[in-house]
Protein backbone atom coordinates (compact mmCIF):
# COMPACT_ATOMS: atom_id res chain seq x y z
CA UNK A 1 0.00 0.00 0.00
CA UNK A 2 1.34 3.16 -1.21
CA UNK A 3 1.64 6.08 1.60
CA UNK A 4 -0.45 9.59 1.15
CA UNK A 5 1.91 12.17 0.34
CA UNK A 6 2.46 14.49 2.56
CA UNK A 7 1.65 18.23 1.11
CA UNK A 8 3.82 19.71 4.50
CA UNK A 9 6.89 17.36 2.51
CA UNK A 10 6.56 19.31 -0.59
CA UNK A 11 9.07 22.20 0.38
CA UNK A 12 11.65 19.62 1.64
CA UNK A 13 11.25 17.58 -1.89
CA UNK A 14 11.60 20.50 -3.81
CA UNK A 15 14.56 21.54 -2.27
CA UNK A 16 16.29 18.49 -1.81
CA UNK A 17 15.73 17.57 -5.43
CA UNK A 18 17.77 21.06 -6.13
CA UNK A 19 19.82 19.70 -4.37
CA UNK A 20 21.03 16.14 -5.56
CA UNK A 21 21.73 17.99 -9.22
CA UNK A 22 24.37 20.11 -7.50
CA UNK A 23 27.58 18.70 -8.29
CA UNK A 24 29.63 20.82 -6.25
CA UNK A 25 27.28 20.37 -2.79
CA UNK A 26 27.17 16.86 -2.97
CA UNK A 27 31.13 17.02 -3.48
CA UNK A 28 31.70 18.80 -0.83
CA UNK A 29 29.03 16.19 1.31
CA UNK A 30 26.48 19.00 1.84
CA UNK A 31 23.23 17.85 3.59
CA UNK A 32 19.72 19.20 4.15
CA UNK A 33 18.69 19.54 7.76
CA UNK A 34 15.60 21.88 7.98
CA UNK A 35 13.20 23.15 5.70
CA UNK A 36 10.22 25.39 6.33
CA UNK A 37 8.48 28.02 4.09
CA UNK A 38 11.05 30.47 3.80
CA UNK A 39 13.60 28.92 6.07
CA UNK A 40 16.57 26.14 4.55
CA UNK A 41 19.75 24.73 6.88
CA UNK A 42 22.01 22.90 5.29
CA UNK A 43 25.31 21.47 7.46
CA UNK A 44 29.22 21.11 5.60
CA UNK A 45 31.34 18.60 7.25
CA UNK A 46 34.70 19.30 8.02
CA UNK A 47 37.25 17.84 5.23
CA UNK A 48 40.07 18.49 3.59
CA UNK A 49 38.16 19.21 0.88
CA UNK A 50 36.89 22.05 2.76
CA UNK A 51 40.01 23.83 4.08
CA UNK A 52 42.41 26.60 3.59
CA UNK A 53 45.90 26.54 3.92
CA UNK A 54 46.37 26.38 7.71
CA UNK A 55 43.38 23.94 8.17
CA UNK A 56 40.12 26.24 8.96
CA UNK A 57 37.02 26.30 6.86
CA UNK A 58 37.76 28.08 3.50
CA UNK A 59 36.12 31.24 3.68
CA UNK A 60 34.98 29.84 -0.20
CA UNK A 61 32.81 27.06 1.73
CA UNK A 62 31.27 29.25 3.78
CA UNK A 63 29.98 31.24 1.68
CA UNK A 64 28.94 28.80 -0.73
CA UNK A 65 27.06 27.22 2.17
CA UNK A 66 25.52 30.68 2.92
CA UNK A 67 24.79 31.25 -0.83
CA UNK A 68 22.86 27.81 -0.95
CA UNK A 69 20.98 27.82 2.42
CA UNK A 70 19.64 31.56 1.08
CA UNK A 71 19.11 30.04 -2.16
CA UNK A 72 16.91 27.52 -0.87
CA UNK A 73 14.91 29.64 1.25
CA UNK A 74 13.97 31.87 -1.60
CA UNK A 75 12.85 28.23 -3.82
CA UNK A 76 10.77 27.62 -0.89
CA UNK A 77 8.60 30.85 -1.88
CA UNK A 78 9.41 31.08 -5.52
CA UNK A 79 6.49 29.97 -7.79
CA UNK A 80 6.21 26.30 -9.23
CA UNK A 81 7.93 26.15 -12.45
CA UNK A 82 10.76 28.28 -11.16
CA UNK A 83 14.09 28.14 -10.05
CA UNK A 84 15.94 30.71 -8.43
CA UNK A 85 19.88 31.92 -8.80
CA UNK A 86 21.68 34.95 -7.03
CA UNK A 87 22.46 38.37 -7.99
CA UNK A 88 24.90 39.27 -5.39
CA UNK A 89 25.67 38.50 -1.87
CA UNK A 90 27.80 39.81 0.59
CA UNK A 91 29.49 37.93 3.38
CA UNK A 92 31.31 38.91 6.80
CA UNK A 93 33.58 35.97 8.31
CA UNK A 94 33.35 36.32 12.28
CA UNK A 95 35.53 33.61 13.08
CA UNK A 96 37.75 30.45 11.44
CA UNK A 97 37.24 27.39 13.03
CA UNK A 98 38.31 23.07 11.90
CA UNK A 99 36.85 20.20 12.53
CA UNK A 100 32.94 19.57 13.95
CA UNK A 101 30.60 20.84 10.89
CA UNK A 102 29.15 24.33 9.65
CA UNK A 103 25.68 25.02 9.53
CA UNK A 104 23.79 27.62 7.31
CA UNK A 105 20.33 28.76 7.94
CA UNK A 106 18.75 31.05 5.09
CA UNK A 107 15.93 33.09 5.93
CA UNK A 108 14.01 34.99 3.50
CA UNK A 109 13.84 38.84 4.36
CA UNK A 110 11.20 39.89 1.46
CA UNK A 111 9.71 38.28 -1.78
CA UNK A 112 8.82 39.97 -4.39
CA UNK A 113 7.54 38.79 -7.89
CA UNK A 114 11.45 39.78 -9.90
CA UNK A 115 13.46 39.35 -6.55
CA UNK A 116 14.23 37.65 -3.07
CA UNK A 117 16.07 39.29 -0.27
CA UNK A 118 17.41 36.45 2.39
CA UNK A 119 19.52 36.31 4.85
CA UNK A 120 21.73 33.10 6.29
CA UNK A 121 23.42 32.46 9.15
CA UNK A 122 26.32 30.17 9.56
CA UNK A 123 27.43 28.14 12.66
CA UNK A 124 30.41 25.84 13.76
CA UNK A 125 29.38 22.67 15.52
CA UNK A 126 31.62 21.38 17.47
CA UNK A 127 32.10 17.58 18.25
CA UNK A 128 30.88 18.33 21.54
CA UNK A 129 28.00 20.46 20.13
CA UNK A 130 29.19 23.92 21.01
CA UNK A 131 27.64 26.56 18.80
CA UNK A 132 29.84 29.53 17.50
CA UNK A 133 28.88 32.15 15.28
CA UNK A 134 30.70 31.76 12.25
CA UNK A 135 29.36 33.98 9.11
CA UNK A 136 26.34 36.12 8.05
CA UNK A 137 25.14 36.70 4.54
CA UNK A 138 22.87 39.35 2.49
CA UNK A 139 21.56 38.18 -0.38
CA UNK A 140 19.63 39.12 -3.54
CA UNK A 141 17.92 36.19 -5.90
CA UNK A 142 15.96 36.38 -9.03
CA UNK A 143 13.79 33.80 -10.50
CA UNK A 144 14.01 32.00 -13.36
CA UNK A 145 11.89 29.17 -15.37
CA UNK A 146 12.98 25.88 -14.13
CA UNK A 147 14.89 23.70 -16.63
CA UNK A 148 15.39 19.92 -16.26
Amino acid sequence: MTEPVNPNDAPRQRVQTSLDRQGMMQALGVRLLAVAPGTVTLALPYSDRVTQQQGGFHGGAMGALADIAGGYAALTVAPEGMEVTTVEYKINFLAAFQGGELQATGRVTKAGKRIIVTAAEVVHVAADGKRSDCAVMQQTLVPVPKTY
